[in-house]
């Protein structure tokens, strides 16, 4: 094993962590790319990638030297300065996304947050005091009081009211619903959804991708805010760069984060169009937005991304995981979603069990969501070998819990 710091864990002493994780039975000391490895050395196979943040796999030797080299440079100055590597990075991210004003975050919470506030801003330039925003069912938006507010999930809510006004919510993907919505509430000003409910069940809406086509249209009908939310979807883990670009069309504020850092906490907030100036100096704001190293870490994801044509293998490597899992599963009750390297795999019953299945007799990390989903969200520079040892190790765990 290489030689690493282990943590001086004192083991006669209590943890002192707030008990809010449910936390498996393991921990993990190093990783190298798809692979994850206990302190005894055990090799596991990560399908989950910190759930779609480790994009590039573990331990990327050219991140690790952005972060080491940075780290002894500068970390951190505030934005009382300028952060040369903070534009450098926006730029980038711009390129990539078509969007023209960028502000960086620490999570994808504090990205819809500042969404958010951008849809309510833009209400009251306009003199609406009372604005409202469409969400949809089954979403997931973040657990601050404002993002767990507009979360579809009465579940993760209980016990946190009052919650946060000013949010419609209509099953997601239902048209009419939203039109009719616009009719009852003409303070409306905003639409937020995922283009895939990661935590939802990996879904698009019933009518693919073309349902964010047609709220572009009722954006524009309306002059209300498209705003998507790709904490998840983004950064090449559906096969193109941003899901919404497998549309022909472009939202007025986009949300990112998880795999915009390879590990590293970052997000961002993103405007075009109508969106663009909304904030001001002094509307928004955060002591760590787009550090030194935070910055320089973004760069160089995206950087590699591009080089590495890493969102052509997502979108390649992803097609051949859905077919075979379609194929090798064929004699189960089970269905397959996929969009790149972000796959879902639906079980007739829960199967929560599997979880720990996968994990103990086949060393493979995976989650489920929604109940009865399989979630897979693996490095987006996996290669075939890999990908079939992710199948090797995943179809007959499926077939003996469902056996």
């Amino acid at each position: 094993m290489n030689n690493i710091t282990l943590a001086p864990i004192q083991p006669d002493q209590p943890s002192h962590l707030m008990s809010v994780f449910s936390r498996q039975p393991i921990s993990f000391v190093r990783g190298r790319g798809s692979y994850l490895y206990t302190e005894d050395n055990t090799e596991y196979f990560d399908a989950l990638t910190g759930i779609a943040v480790c994009g590039l796999g573990h331990a990327h030797p050219v991140i690790a030297e952005a972060i080491a080299e940075q780290a002894a440079t500068l970390i951190h100055t505030s934005n009382i300065y300028e952060v040369p590597w903070q534009t450098a990075a926006a730029q980038k991210l711009a390129e990539v996304s078509g969007m023209e004003e960028i502000f960086f975050s620490n999570s994808g919470a504090e990205s819809n947050e500042g969404a958010i506030k951008i849809a309510r801003k833009f209400a009251h330039l306009q003199g609406i005091s009372t604005p409202k925003i469409i969400v949809a069912d089954q979403s997931f938006h973040g657990r601050t009081l404002a993002t767990l507010s507009a979360t579809g999930n009465k579940k993760v809510q209980e016990g946190f009211a009052p919650l946060v006004e000013g949010f419609i919510r209509v099953p997601f993907g239902d048209i009419e619903a939203i039109e009719e919505a616009a009719i009852q509430h003409p303070d409306i000003v905003a639409i937020l959804v995922e283009p895939i409910q990661g935590e939802g069940g990996v879904n698009t809406a019933p009518q693919g991708f073309s349902y964010l086509e047609e709220i572009r249209h009722i954006c524009n009908q309306h002059n209300w805010l498209m705003m998507l939310d790709e904490v998840q979807t983004g950064n090449g883990r559906t096969g193109k760069y941003f899901a919404y670009q497998h549309t022909n069309i472009v939202p007025d504020v986009l949300t990112t984060a998880k795999g915009l850092g390879n590990g590293f906490p970052i997000g961002a907030v993103m405007t075009q169009g109508r969106a663009v100036g909304v904030l001001t100096p002094g509307n928004h704001g955060s002591t760590y937005s787009g550090t030194h190293l935070g910055s320089r870490i973004v760069y160089t994801v995206i950087d590699l991304i591009e080089k590495e044509n890493i969102v052509a293998n997502a979108a390649k490597i992803g097609t051949y995981l859905v077919e075979q899992f379609r194929t090798q599963l064929a004699d189960q009750d089970v269905i397959v979603r996929g969009f790149g390297m972000m796959i879902g795999i639906e079980l007739p019953k829960a199967c929560a069990e599997l979880v720990n299945i996968a994990r103990d007799e086949h060393h493979l990390i995976i989650n489920v969501t929604s109940g009865n989903v399989v979630r897979l969200l693996p490095a987006l520079n996996m290669n075939h070998q890999q990908a079939d040892d992710l199948l090797k190790r995943l179809v007959p765990a499926i077939k003996k819990f469902l056996a």
